[in-house]
């Protein structure tokens, strides 16, 4: 809008117009700036709007800015042969210490727990921090800069659980996630679905828990009906506690200043690390390189040394400043 307003952006060639996550648009309050911005772009525009859900205002936004679409629509499904769906009650004041409890006593290798709201992302967050679990909180207050750094934190195993609202989530896809857990129940069953379905992908077994208080069973009951199946609970206190704390993550992030623009490439990374009697390749993990960024991770009993290796050498005959990134919220 500012671009336009500056006369320093033309959207007059533009072909084709995407509205991605349109009932999110609605929701978000951004239906006004969106409209604001169609009128700049040609009336012989092809425009594309999808949605998770379909409801009578998303029907209207597709009046309102497309002509004679044609609908496609595609069932959310869950495979109940690869997820695991498990529901403990708990009265809610309960629920911080119960999370820790499933942490506890599932262990997966990492984990997303969904919130309904970005408080509730940074309460529960700073409480798993305190307990000695390795957590960063996803949500709509961050800026990009943070967002990537916590995400690329989270994909290369350098911080345990992920504490996020749906909004953040949205799109976030982690391969092999081993599990999901439900913090806070969504106000729909169709959102259930959405969260559940970023584990137990491409033939992985996924693992789906669900804290709720006994005020929410009426939502326990709509996701049944939803899945068309029968979808069983047990109180959380039967639920055999395990006193070991969860281990500290396998890998740090170590921030690298410079990115694609620099020319920097992973092998570039690993070279700097491991020749000339560097750390062990074995020791270094993924590497994800962004335009002005780069994120290597490292062993964790070897960071300290990968560190010191890029702070005082080169990478392509170059200096960059490098930092480790802490795998839990500050």
């Amino acid at each position: 809008k500012d671009h336009l307003r500056k006369q320093t952006l033309s959207l007059g060639r533009v072909g084709t117009l995407v509205l991605d996550e349109a009932d999110r648009m609605l929701e978000m309050g951004f239906i006004d700036d969106i409209s604001s911005i169609i009128k700049h772009t040609p009336g012989t525009r092809q425009t594309l709007l999808f949605s998770a859900t379909y409801p009578d205002d998303i029907r209207a936004l597709s009046d309102r800015f497309q002509r004679a679409p044609e609908q496609v629509s595609v069932e959310a499904l869950v495979d109940n042969n690869q997820i695991d769906q498990q529901f403990y009650i708990c009265q809610a004041k309960d629920k911080l210490s119960g999370l820790e409890k499933l942490l506890r006593h599932f262990r997966p290798d990492s984990a997303v727990v969904f919130c309904n709201t970005k408080e509730a992302t940074r309460t529960v967050c700073a409480q798993l921090n305190r307990s000695g679990v390795a957590a960063l909180a996803l949500n709509g207050d961050l800026e990009q800069r943070d967002r990537d750094q916590v995400l690329v934190q989270f994909r290369q195993q350098s911080c345990r659980v992920l504490v996020a609202t749906e909004v953040a989530a949205r799109g976030l896809d982690i391969v092999g996630l081993p599990a999901v857990i439900n913090f806070d129940l969504p106000h729909d069953p169709e959102t259930y679905v959405h969260r559940i379905g970023r584990t137990g992908r491409a033939e992985h077994q996924g693992l789906a828990l669900t804290l709720f208080a006994d005020t929410e069973r009426y939502k326990v009951d709509a996701i049944c009906a939803y899945q068309g199946r029968k979808l069983s609970f047990e109180a959380l206190q039967t639920l055999p506690d395990q006193p070991q704390a969860l281990a500290e993550p396998a890998f740090v992030t170590l921030a690298i200043a410079g990115g694609r623009k620099d020319k920097v490439r992973p092998g570039d990374i690993l070279g700097a690390l491991t020749g000339d009697g560097g750390i062990i390749g074995s020791a270094v993990g993924k590497i994800d390189v962004m335009d002005f960024a780069a994120y290597v991770a490292i062993d964790s009993k070897l960071a300290d040394q990968g560190l010191n290796r890029l702070s005082n050498g080169k990478i392509k005959g170059r200096k960059f400043k490098v930092r480790k990134l802490r795998g839990q919220s500050r």
